[in-house]
């Protein structure tokens, strides 16, 4: 495993403390008792305290067991980034119970078939009937299993002016509590005051059923015990080891139902006694507001965050001076996009890399000491192996430089996955986790990606990869945002397309970029197909999402527009 640094500075984390198992409750635990009056959340403009947060958990930790929340029950969270999410998040780990997480813009055809997986009992929903209509749609069904809906009210929660003007303009699209027989006012479980019983957790215990995108399949859970959400906490700060005299700041614009925010944004966040500065969804505008009225020290983001920002004016981009890096994620990072992004603000942007299974980080290129290089997700995390396998052998390692599947063991690695022994069967070898992804190693240790195993593109019997085709169409100066996929052909088994939108205020020539990739690309790879539309589809993180333009396409041609 990679050394873990000894420094002085690491505030106790150490070869021998800094890895230890930890429950994740203990995070708060601490930064509320060393740190009670910093401020703990910001919601749009509204402050909790650490102490504040801290007392909340407790009194709603409290009303939960009052409602017959137990050890193993799974909770979820339906909720966007709000300052419930926060609380009742800790207030059922304390319980022992486990958190399930929910996207709120699931169909509600895939939100039961995650509840009915989970077991789950309880469901949290804001009061938004677009979200909470959902629910109660999944729960009509006994079969379902929800016993109880938490309503959570999002006027209780902002400024007390803003929160007039919700109730005055959202009336029609608010929830109420008699609307549905399963509905649990969230006040309730603050009424009755008190502190939960005490509950002795176990660091292997499951914290949360984090599902994967399903890409591949249906959905499956990925069970994260506390050991390894707070090792990979635990790690990120060994990795960020110049701690400063001041609190951090994160504005949080990825949603924390997603494992790349609950980690970096939630529990780092806490672990370190930082602010988390709270959207409910990425909008341009009120993010750009958020910066300016509290300026982040650390920023994390997947890559159509900082194409996003590419395109803002110089002179509507707020002061980032106070930021000191930017840590990039969810999808590969495109060169052009991270160097311009660096030019435009001076902020610099490193990228990592991980999966659900792996809490989710396991490589990251340096903050400080080390060099980034360009294209690479840098080395592996503290106490972190990454392995080259052969995919289609993995008792083989491959040698250095050689492509293969990236393998990785570490504390942060899942248990496995909930009720499904045969797929962790597949997923792991020997211990390591399978990441499905082919990249190698580099002389120093650096892990260069080169595509998924899944996305490849079987094109007259040689391997064609879509990422060097959609890094290639980057290049092209007009070209936002690129992704290239492998369709159906009767000659040679599978042809390179590839779909592309432009930047803001440019058009793109298919001609032009056609002969543009003819000088980049050997002849395989040349695209049969480029088609330009105005945006790409995305997933509620904001990544580019492949499955989303391979489905259209289905449409398509199921249609005949093909």
């Amino acid at each position: 495993m990679t050394a873990l640094p000894t420094r002085p500075d690491m505030d106790g984390i150490d070869t021998v403390q800094g890895l230890r198992p930890r429950v994740l409750p203990d995070l708060l635990n601490k930064a509320v008792a060393d740190h009670p009056d910093w401020p703990a959340l910001d919601f749009m403009g509204r402050e909790w305290s650490y102490a504040e947060l801290g007392a909340e958990v407790d009194q709603a930790a409290a009303g939960l067991e009052r409602l017959g929340l137990k050890r193993g029950d799974r909770f979820a969270l339906c909720l966007p980034n709000c300052p419930y999410y926060v609380v009742l998040y800790f207030a059922v780990l304390r319980l022992g119970a486990i958190v399930v997480n929910l996207n709120p813009l699931y169909s509600a055809d895939e939100l039961d078939h995650l509840v009915r997986d989970s077991g789950a009992r309880m469901v949290a929903v804001p009061d938004v009937k677009a979200v909470s209509d959902k629910i109660v749609e999944v729960a009509a069904d006994p079969a379902a299993g929800i016993e109880t809906i938490v309503l959570c009210p999002f006027a209780d929660i902002l400024p007390r002016l803003k929160g007039l003007a919700y109730r005055l303009t959202r009336r029609s699209q608010t929830a109420r509590a008699g609307d549905c027989l399963l509905f649990v006012p969230y006040s309730d479980l603050l009424a009755g005051g008190g502190t939960p019983s005490p509950v002795k957790l176990d660091p292997d215990d499951i914290a949360v059923l984090q599902y994967t995108g399903g890409t591949t399949g249906v959905p499956k859970g990925a069970m994260l015990t506390h050991a390894n959400l707070a090792a990979n906490s635990a790690q990120m700060r060994l990795h960020n080891f110049k701690q400063r005299d001041r609190q951090e700041r994160t504005t949080a614009v990825l949603p924390m139902f997603h494992v790349f925010a609950l980690t970096t944004v939630l529990n780092y966040s806490i672990d370190i006694a930082g602010e988390i500065v709270l959207l409910p969804r990425f909008e341009m505008k009120q993010f750009l507001a958020s910066v300016k009225r509290k300026p982040p020290t650390q920023l994390f983001g997947v890559p159509t965050l900082w194409i996003a920002l590419n395109g803002v004016p110089l002179e509507n981009l707020p002061d980032m001076s106070e930021i000191r890096a930017c840590v990039s994620g969810g999808a590969p990072l495109p060169l052009e996009v991270r160097q311009e992004f660096e030019r435009r603000t001076g902020v610099p942007v490193v990228e990592g890399y991980g999966l659900t299974e792996a809490s989710p980080i396991i490589a990251c290129n340096p903050l400080y000491d080390g060099e980034v290089k360009d294209n690479s997700c840098g080395p592996a995390f503290p106490a972190t192996v990454l392995e080259i396998r052969d995919h289609e052998n993995p008792e083989k390692v491959m040698p250095l430089g050689e492509r293969g599947e990236v393998c990785a063991r570490g504390p942060q690695v899942m248990k496995g996955y909930w009720n499904r022994p045969d797929a962790t069967e597949r997923t792991m070898y020997d211990g390591a986790l399978r990441t499905g992804d082919i990249g190698y190693l580099d002389e120093d240790g650096y892990l260069f990606l080169v595509d998924r195993i899944k996305d490849l593109i079987l094109c007259s019997g040689y391997n064609v990869y879509p990422r060097t085709i959609e890094d290639a169409a980057y290049e092209f100066p007009a070209v936002g945002e690129a992704i290239a996929v492998g369709v159906p052909d009767h000659y040679r088994g599978e042809a390179p397309w590839l779909f592309v939108a432009p930047k803001a205020g440019m058009t793109i020539d298919v001609e032009e970029l056609l002969e543009f990739l003819s000088h980049e690309l050997s002849k395989i790879e040349v695209p049969d197909r480029i088609e330009v539309r105005p945006s790409l589809p995305k997933t509620p993180v904001g990544k580019l999402s492949k499955k989303d333009l391979l489905a259209q396409e289905r449409d398509l041609i199921a249609g005949g527009a093909r």
